[in-house]
């Protein structure tokens, strides 16, 4: 498997230094379509195996019926989002008719009730609260103003099928969003008329078991990540003594500060500041990185993204560890808790 992938890419590199014109490729196949190691090796036929990798460029948004819903995350507490909002909701309620949803606490802002423009359409809004309010099947579509943290809500409110999102940079960090206000009118207006190109984004499952709940009917903690899960030691003074697992198979024991495992996305983020490389989001592939090693010989990995991992605290820590997903829900492990 890993071999064919090596002999597609290499024959990909020898053509374009062959050729004058260099053309991009719309699409990568592996393997290869005939799979051959020397004059004997073969790898048998699968479809199981053949992963497809697209092009960015050729994933276009197509709407099979006009999107009539949207939903606007703002950045909360940032006094700079505030007049793009209204303007946003205004013009989406006005001009394109749409039914808008907003989060409940932006409802009460004291910010915007004190806001004239915000009074006028405030009644035709439609509220949902956090954890409580199913929005599953009820929006078309997605609208972010702030940074990187805004489309990291969005993902955890849908833990199923996420509308597609349209991020606008006006936060601290815009890895993420890559649409600036200014044209705001023109931008989404392409987008509602299927004029727009796609970037999909993988998520990472992750399920908590817990020593004592196995035997349990209580359903273990299961969510969907975007960015990162962090394993840490939390308020320990102690390193974390960790143990990750590849399928079944025990890899290594991480002692250090924590560990990092990130989808492509998440690359950008805690990873790349704890010393791991970025990788394109179309890349399908999990990023395991090490925060503060207390060891020269371990270093940031690349995994297949179809493979398990399983981290679980060592039998021989002397103290347990905390994880996070994407920033939230921060629980902790114990001695036989294990996180996959």
């Amino acid at each position: 498997m890993k071999k064919g992938w090596s002999l597609l890419r290499l024959t990909a590199i020898t053509r374009a230094r062959r050729s004058t014109v260099v053309r991009r490729t719309r699409s990568l196949n592996a393997p290869s379509p005939v799979p051959q190691f020397g004059p004997c090796g073969r790898i048998m036929k699968n479809s199981a195996m053949v992963i497809t990798i697209q092009d960015p460029a050729s994933q276009r948004l197509t709407w099979y019926k006009p999107p009539l819903t949207v939903l606007v995350i703002k950045k909360l507490r940032d006094v700079s989002v505030l007049q793009p909002f209204v303007q946003l909701v205004q013009w989406l309620i006005q001009e394109k008719r749409m039914v808008v949803f907003v989060e409940q606490s932006v409802m009460e802002d004291t910010l915007l009730m004190n806001n004239s423009e915000f009074g006028l359409i405030k009644e035709k809004l439609m509220t949902f609260r956090d954890g409580k309010d199913d929005l599953t099947d009820k929006i078309d579509f997605i609208i972010c103003l702030g940074g990187d943290g805004t489309l990291l809500y969005a993902s955890l409110l849908f833990q199923q099928s996420v509308p597609p999102v349209m991020a606008f940079h006006l936060g601290s960090l815009g890895f993420l969003t890559p649409f600036q206000f200014d044209n705001f009118e023109e931008q989404v207006t392409n987008v509602l008329e299927g004029h727009a190109a796609l970037t999909l984004r993988s998520r990472l499952r992750c399920i908590i078991v817990r020593k004592n709940e196995e035997t349990s009917h209580k359903p273990p903690t299961n969510l969907l990540v975007l960015n990162e899960v962090v394993v840490d030691r939390g308020p320990s003074p102690y390193l974390s003594n960790i143990d990750l697992f590849l399928d079944g198979k025990h890899i290594t024991s991480v002692q250090g500060d924590g560990l990092i495992v990130s989808t492509p996305t998440g690359s950008t983020a805690y990873a790349v500041a704890a010393g791991a490389s970025m990788i394109h989001p179309s890349v399908p592939a999990i990023m395991v990185t090490p925060i503060c090693p207390h060891s020269l010989s371990f270093r940031p990995i690349v995994v297949p993204a179809g493979v398990e991992l399983k981290i679980c605290v060592s039998p021989d820590s002397r103290n347990t560890s905390w994880v996070s997903f994407d920033g939230r829900n921060r629980q902790e492990l114990f001695h036989g808790d294990r996180s996959c």
